[in-house]
């Protein structure tokens, strides 16, 4: 199963559950890494177990798949109940006001305005067999750039050969305008770079682990002495980005996994902005948390942008992609297939190219 994506993961463990036969189901976030065929295709069975009397509970952040497959909605923000409501008697902006406590006029819109500088990151014709081709393109200090696409077009395969986790058959990275030899993470940190992973359960924290140990394993080895990590140095590190990042906790040697899945995403940026990384590269950064703590994370990445880091963004959420970015570049079964400025960018031409509707780029 490991070696299965997020996405075929999801689809045989919803199988699992509905060979079951079960009366209730709870659907904690199924569709987060489904594509949209996939979803219809899951919605259909759910509306076959409804009329078969089975009663199903539906917990999910993209409102249009809620108003579109659920009778009630139920409101929660802070731990809190706030609103029960029929779907067909609300509205997606009163869902979200109630979710975040105020209104969501340009909640998302780009927070902080910046200069870019000189190209930080180049790739030039990076391939990796099997997996993507001919992947070439550049991020300055200070731009945002989101690669977009479906599910399975290449993206994170992409991100990883860059920071040398799967490294590419051929092809050029290039840092600060040199040429960079990345055979691993290691290579890639000292040169600068950091990666927020997609799925940060497996990839991004170590689960039974504290909060302080998970927020500085990526710089351990600057805290240690004699071979040993100085914990208090840890501790007043980790309480520096907490406050910062206004991560949500009872304490930080609490461990990781009893925090909500905002506030670990914090913990895993904390432990890669605690390198002082010159490029970022953000895997799905807002998938699977609430609406307020994608918000924090929007002003976050934005504020990275004006200090002058190069980020590179990975999202399947297009209203993400559309107010985040200063260019989108879309992939498509492991090619990039089109790149749009934002004055261009629509959530039409970004659909179309991920479909297949428009012609490579050169």
């Amino acid at each position: 199963m490991r070696g299965l994506s997020i996405a075929d993961q999801q689809t045989v463990e919803m199988a699992a559950a509905i060979s079951q036969h079960a009366k209730v189901l709870l659907m904690d976030e199924t569709t987060a890494a489904l594509t949209p065929s996939e979803v219809k295709d899951l919605f259909r069975v759910m509306r076959q177990l409804r009329d078969q009397g089975a009663a199903l509970a539906f917990i999910g952040h993209r409102l249009e798949e809620i108003f579109e497959i659920c009778d009630r909605i139920t409101i929660l923000r802070d731990g809190e109940i706030v609103g029960h409501k029929l779907t067909r008697e609300t509205s997606i902006d009163e869902i979200l006001r109630l979710m975040v406590g105020r209104p969501m006029d340009a909640m998302f819109a780009r927070q902080i305005t910046h200069q870019l500088g000189d190209v930080a990151l180049e790739v030039k014709s990076l391939c990796r067999a099997g997996e993507f081709q001919n992947i070439s393109f550049n991020v300055r200090q200070g731009e945002i750039v989101a690669l977009a696409g479906l599910v399975g077009a290449g993206r994170t395969e992409v991100a990883r050969a860059i920071f040398g986790i799967a490294p590419a058959d051929s092809g050029e990275v290039h840092v600060a305008g040199q040429p960079a030899r990345i055979h691993g993470p290691r290579d890639a940190m000292r040169l600068g770079l950091a990666l927020v992973p997609e799925d940060r359960q497996h990839h991004g924290v170590l689960m039974p682990q504290s909060i302080w140990r998970n927020a500085t394993l990526a710089i351990a080895d600057r805290l240690t002495r004699l071979g040993l990590v100085r914990d208090s140095a840890a501790r007043a590190q980790t309480t520096d980005y907490v406050h910062r990042l206004q991560v949500r906790l009872r304490n930080i040697g609490q461990p990781i996994r009893e925090l909500s899945g905002g506030n670990q995403q914090k913990i895993v940026l904390a432990k890669w902005l605690m390198t002082k990384p010159r490029i970022m590269i953000l895997d799905e950064p807002t998938r699977g948390i609430d609406i307020g703590a994608k918000a924090e994370v929007h002003k976050l990445v934005s504020s990275l942008a004006a200090e002058g880091i190069a980020v590179l963004m990975i999202s399947s959420e297009l209203p993400e992609i559309l107010a985040m970015a200063d260019r989108i570049l879309v992939m498509r079964e492991g090619r990039l297939v089109r790149e749009l400025s934002r004055a261009d960018a629509t959530a039409h031409r970004v659909i179309e190219a991920a479909t297949g509707q428009v012609q490579q780029v050169a």
